[in-house]
Formats: C-alpha cells, sequence, structure tokens
C-alpha cells in the first residue's frame, strides 16, 4: 500500500505489490504489479521495477535502475555454509536489469557483500552469484553467468551462455566470446573465447570503439607483446612491464592483473591467419 508520504514524494506502488515496512523507496521510484520488496531493502530515486519481481532483503539499489519483470535480487547465496547472517547486494545508478536476471547476497567467507557498479547492462538469465564484485560500463549477455567470488573490471563485456569459475578475475575493456568456459584470469584489453577460455588477441576493435588514443594502444600492444609473445615467464614478464612502462595506467593493468591473480592467467592460444576475423586484426 502506497502511504501518504510515498505518493507527495511520486512513489507508485501497483495494488497488487507486497513492500515490507521497513523498506526505503526515494522519489519517484516505481514498484510494478506482483512484485515483492523485502525487508530493509532501499531503493534509488527514479528506479523503476516491474511485475513479479522479488528484491529480497539486504538490498541497495541505486539511482534510475531499470529492473525488468521477474528478477530476483537480494536472495540468499547457494552455499551450503550460509545460515541466514546479514550479508548484502548494493548495486549503484542507472543499471538494466533485464528478465529472469538473478543478483546473490554474499556468504560471510569474505567482505559480506556483492556489489555491481553503475551503468551495466545485464542480459536476460545472467546469474550473478554471492560475493562477486562488478564494476560499471559492464555488458553481460543472455545466460552469461558468474560464479561466486568473481571481479570483473569496467567496461568488459562477457558474452551469451558464458561461464566463469569461482574466483576468476575478468580484466577491464575486455571482451568474452559466447558460449566460453572461463576457469583462469582474463587480463585486461584481449579478446578471450573457448572451453577452456584462452586469449586470441587484443580487443582492437573495442579500445577504438572507446576512444582509446594511437599512444594508449601503442602501449597497451607492447604490454601484450611482453607478456603474450615473449618466452619470459608471466612473473619475469610483470617485471619488464614494470620496468619498461613505468606510470603506465595501462601497463599497471597488466601488472596487476598478474600479481593479484590467484586462479593464474588464461595464455594465448596460436593461430592460423585464416582463423583470424576483422575484429583481431591490427
Amino acid at each position: 500500500m502506497t502511504t501518504e508520504a510515498q505518493k507527495n514524494s511520486g512513489v507508485q506502488i501497483h495494488p497488487t505489490a507486497v513492500v515490507h515496512p521497513t523498506a526505503e523507496l526515494d522519489h519517484n521510484v516505481e514498484i510494478g504489479p506482483y512484485t515483492v520488496i523485502g525487508e530493509h531493502v532501499n531503493i534509488g530515486a527514479g528506479t523503476k521495477i516491474g511485475s513479479h519481481a522479488v528484491i529480497d532483503t539486504w538490498t541497495t539499489i541505486g539511482r534510475n535502475c531499470h529492473i525488468f519483470q521477474f528478477v530476483s535480487i537480494g536472495a540468499p547465496p547457494q552455499d551450503l555454509g550460509y545460515q541466514g547472517e546479514k550479508t548484502e547486494v548494493i548495486l549503484g545508478d542507472n543499471n538494466v536489469i533485464r528478465e529472469f536476471v538473478t543478483i546473490h547476497r554474499a556468504t560471510t567467507k569474505e567482505r559480506l557483500v556483492t556489489v555491481c557498479g553503475s551503468n551495466n547492462l545485464f542480459m536476460n538469465y545472467v546469474h550473478i552469484a554471492h560475493d562477486c564484485t562488478l564494476g560499471d560500463n559492464i555488458i553481460m549477455a543472455n545466460n552469461a553467468t558468474l560464479a561466486g567470488h568473481v571481479t570483473v573490471a569496467e567496461h568488459a563485456i562477457v558474452g551469451g551462455i558464458v561461464a566463469v569459475h569461482q574466483h576468476v578475475k575478468i580484466g577491464a575493456y575486455c571482451i568474452i566470446g559466447g558460449a566460453s568456459a572461463v576457469s583462469k584470469d582474463i587480463p585486461p584489453y584481449v579478446l578471450a573465447v573457448g572451453n577452456r577460455a584462452h586469449v586470441r588477441s587484443l580487443n582492437m576493435i573495442g579500445l577504438r570503439r572507446k576512444g582509446f588514443s594511437k599512444q594508449d594502444i601503442t602501449e597497451i600492444k607492447r604490454c601484450y607483446t611482453v607478456l603474450f609473445k615473449s618466452s619470459l615467464s608471466t612473473s619475469d614478464a610483470a617485471k619488464q612491464i614494470k620496468a619498461e612502462m613505468a606510470g603506465s595506467v595501462h601497463a599497471k593493468r597488466f601488472i596487476d592483473a598478474i600479481e593479484n591473480s590467484e586462479r593464474g592467467i588464461a595464455r594465448l592460444r596460436l593461430k592460423k591467419k585464416s582463423d583470424v576475423s576483422d575484429d583481431e586484426e591490427d
């Protein structure tokens, strides 16, 4: 039921929706038919939630998000050790969350929170498991699935029907091809594909579309060459990149990917020239 205060703030709650008394709805929030808003939920101004959605306990959603029908956010983690402790989901602003997306609360094993940043697009049937941390401007295509404790950096694109193993880190500005199974960390700026996923090339089209300068691309290519096309070990490649390119933000992303990896870095798989598509060429 919509209170007088909510009416005055432009909040619209369909008569069939159920909103817990402890939920906080900011200005101009819209709640669709048969949607359930749980205990201790906070929804930012201008956010729209469609019909038959469930926003469960201890969930925070930012401003101007558009959440479509049949979405579930904030359900308990699929973890046998979880015993109902207070853990959270926190979403930023301007996210578009399409039908049947599921985003689960964290376990008690790390920071007690599953985090998604701002300006993200999660297409139909995306699953984001417990304790994941996602940055901004990410696209996850239909049926892409993140296991627990996965990190996805800004501007990454995760293709349809991609499955990502627990504790994997996906780097900034990379793209993962559809139907891939990702069990190793994906470095920044690359195109990765396969089961198990391997690096195929730099994500050149993506970098150009994002407005990277010639100097940026030169630095990224050099880091890529040292890491994947030299005879150096991964750790020695990181040392050489540090020595050659101190102060480069792009070098730092590569170095961080190497030094902070728990599962190891996906490697380059050699291919025939005939296998190279237009989006992989320099």
